[in-house]
C-alpha cells in the first residue's frame, strides 16, 4: 500500500509526486493515458523525423520556478535551448517589435517604433530587476504567501512606490501602453503576451500579466528542452523511479474513495481498488474531482453551487507542420525568434478577443507559433522546419473535420502574409480542434489549457472557486493538484507541489 496516489501523470502530478518522494514516502501516479505527461509530450504528428510538442512548447515559467528548480531537471537529461530573439511580433506591414535575451537590442527595437521607447522598456525592466523574483516566489506560493509578498513590498521601496505598484497591477495592457510608451511595438509585446492565456488588451490586470512574460523573457529567455517538451516529462520520471516512485499508465481513476471524511485510496475503471495510507492528490480539473471522482454527498451544496459558476479559459485551435525549409520571414527578427506572435497592433488583438466573446470564430486570428530549426535541428530533418502555431476560440461550437480543416487554412493565411511562400513549404500538417484537444487530455476541456480563466475573478482566493485559494478539499487527506488550483495554468509544478506540501503537513499533524 503507498503512502500517497497521485491521480494524473501531468507536470503538477509528477512535481508533487517527486516531493513526496523526498521527503520518504511511497508513491504511487496512476495516469490514464498510455504514456505520461498531460499537457508535456513530444509526437510525430506530421511525418516521421519532425518532433512536435502536441500541447506546451516552450517554457518560461518552468525555468522560473522554485518548485521546478528543486526538480534538478538538467540531471536528468533536459539541455535547455534559448533562440536570439525570444518573442517577435510581426505586423502584416512588415513591422515587428521584437523582446531578445540582449536588452539593448529590445530596446532597438522599440525605439524603432518611437525613439525613447526603447528606455521605457529599461524601466519597466529594472521594476522587474528589483521585484520579479519575489513577485514569482509569491505567486507560485501557497496562499497566503506572507514571506515572499513581505519582499516583494520590501523591494518597492516604501508604502507609495507599493501603492504605484498595485495601481499598475491592475491595468490593461492598453491602459499600461498609453502611459509607458509612444510607439506601438510595446503595446504589441504587452499584448501579445496577454493573451496567451485568455486576458484580452482590455481587461484588468492585463498589462501586469503581459510585464510579467515580458520579464521573464528578458531575464531568462523562453527556453525549450532540445529534443521536444517530452525530455520535461522523462525527466520528471526519471527523477521519481530513482527516489522509489511508480508510474502506472494505463489506469483511469473512476472514483475518490472517502471513509470517515478523509480519501483512503482509489478505486479504478474496472473495479480495482487502491489503497492509500496517507493522501490522495489529484491532478484533474476540479469539475471533473468534485463532480466525477467524488460522491454528491461529499460535496458541499455551496462549493456545488459555486462550480457551476466555474469558467474555463477559451478553446483553443493547434496546427503543427512539416516544412519543407524555415518560414521565409519579412521581417529578420522574426526568423530569428523561437516564438512568433502573428498580427497587427493592439487594436487588431482587440478584435480578435472581441469576435470569441460573442462566440464568433475570428475573422484574423491571432497566432502564437513556435519554430526550432536555427536553435535546435533535432526537432526536423536537415534543411527543415517542424513548426506549429495555436490560436484562441470560443467554447460551444461543433467541430467536425471539415470545420477544423477550413479554420487552419484562415490561421496559414494569418502567416503567409506575413511570410510569402509559407504554404508552399507545407509538406503535411495536423489539427488539433477543440475537442480532438479534450480526446487527447481530458484536462484540456473544450481545448482550455489553462484549467479555468486567468482573468481577475478566478484568481487567488477566488480559484477554483471563492476560498482560501489552497489545494485542501473538503474531503481530509485529498488535494487538489491540477492548474484548476492556484496558481494556474503553466508548467511551472507549483499546483502539485503546494498539494504536496499541504499533505506533508497535514500527516506531520495527524501524528
Amino acid at each position: 500500500m503507498p503512502d500517497a496516489i497521485v491521480i494524473g501523470a501531468g507536470p503538477n502530478g509528477l512535481v508533487g509526486a517527486n516531493l513526496l518522494c523526498d521527503r520518504g514516502w511511497d508513491v504511487l501516479v496512476l495516469e490514464e493515458q498510455e504514456r505520461p505527461g498531460g499537457a508535456v509530450k513530444t509526437l510525430e504528428l506530421t511525418e516521421p523525423g519532425f518532433r512536435s510538442d502536441a500541447f506546451s512548447a516552450f517554457f518560461p515559467l518552468t525555468v522560473a520556478s522554485p518548485a521546478m528548480r528543486t526538480m534538478d531537471l538538467e540531471d536528468h537529461g533536459v539541455r535547455w535551448l534559448r533562440s536570439p530573439v525570444v518573442v517577435a511580433h510581426t505586423g502584416s506591414d512588415g513591422s515587428c517589435a521584437a523582446l531578445s535575451l540582449d536588452l539593448e537590442q529590445t530596446c532597438s527595437s522599440l525605439d524603432a517604433f518611437a525613439p525613447g521607447d526603447g528606455d521605457a522598456w529599461r524601466r519597466l525592466y529594472g521594476l522587474w530587476e528589483r521585484t520579479g523574483t519575489h513577485f514569482i516566489r509569491a505567486l507560485l506560493s501557497p496562499f497566503p504567501p506572507v514571506r515572499p509578498a513581505g519582499r516583494m513590498i520590501a523591494s518597492l521601496g516604501g508604502y507609495r512606490q507599493g501603492l504605484r505598484f498595485a495601481r499598475f497591477s491592475l491595468q490593461s495592457v492598453r491602459r499600461v501602453a498609453r502611459e509607458e510608451f509612444r510607439g506601438e511595438g510595446g503595446a504589441r509585446l504587452l499584448a501579445g503576451n496577454a493573451l496567451h492565456a485568455d486576458v484580452t488588451p482590455d481587461t484588468a490586470g492585463g498589462g501586469f500579466f503581459g510585464w510579467v512574460l515580458c520579464g521573464i523573457g528578458q531575464q531568462l529567455g523562453w527556453p525549450v528542452p532540445q529534443g521536444g517538451a517530452g525530455a520535461i516529462t522523462d525527466a520528471l520520471v526519471s527523477r521519481l523511479a530513482a527516489g522509489g516512485g511508480e508510474v502506472r499508465c494505463g489506469a483511469r481513476v473512476e472514483k475518490v474513495l472517502v471513509r470517515g471524511g478523509r480519501a483512503h485510496g482509489v478505486r479504478l475503471e474496472g473495479g480495482e481498488e487502491i489503497q492509500a495510507r496517507r493522501a490522495v492528490l489529484a491532478d484533474v480539473g476540479a469539475p471533473a474531482l468534485y463532480e466525477q471522482l467524488l460522491e454528491p454527498a461529499l460535496v458541499p451544496e455551496d462549493l456545488r453551487e459555486d462550480l457551476r459558476r466555474f469558467e474555463y479559459d477559451t478553446g483553443t485551435v493547434k496546427v503543427d507542420w512539416a516544412l519543407e525549409r524555415p518560414i521565409p520571414w519579412s521581417a529578420p527578427d522574426a526568423a530569428r525568434a523561437g516564438t512568433v506572435h502573428v498580427a497587427d497592433g493592439i487594436d487588431h488583438l482587440s478584435e480578435h478577443a472581441a469576435e470569441i466573446v460573442r462566440g464568433e470564430l475570428p475573422s484574423r486570428p491571432f497566432l502564437l507559433l513556435g519554430q526550432y530549426s536555427h536553435f535546435d535541428p533535432t526537432r526536423a530533418p536537415a534543411g527543415k522546419e517542424a513548426a506549429w502555431a495555436y490560436t484562441h476560440v470560443p467554447h460551444g461550437l461543433e467541430w467536425d473535420e471539415g470545420r477544423g480543416e477550413e479554420f487552419a487554412d484562415r490561421m496559414e493565411e494569418q502567416v503567409e502574409v506575413r511570410a510569402p511562400g509559407f504554404r508552399s513549404l507545407i509538406r503535411a500538417r495536423h489539427v488539433f480542434t477543440p475537442d480532438r484537444l479534450e480526446s487527447a487530455n481530458r484536462n484540456l476541456v473544450g481545448g482550455a489549457l489553462n484549467g479555468g480563466t486567468a482573468q481577475i475573478h478566478q484568481t487567488l482566493v477566488l480559484r477554483p472557486t471563492p476560498g482560501l485559494g489552497r489545494p485542501e478539499t473538503p474531503v481530509r487527506g485529498l488535494y487538489l493538484a491540477s492548474a484548476a488550483a492556484h496558481p494556474g495554468g503553466g508548467v511551472h509544478g507549483a499546483c502539485g507541489a503546494n498539494a504536496a506540501r499541504a499533505a506533508i503537513r497535514w500527516s506531520a499533524l495527524r501524528r
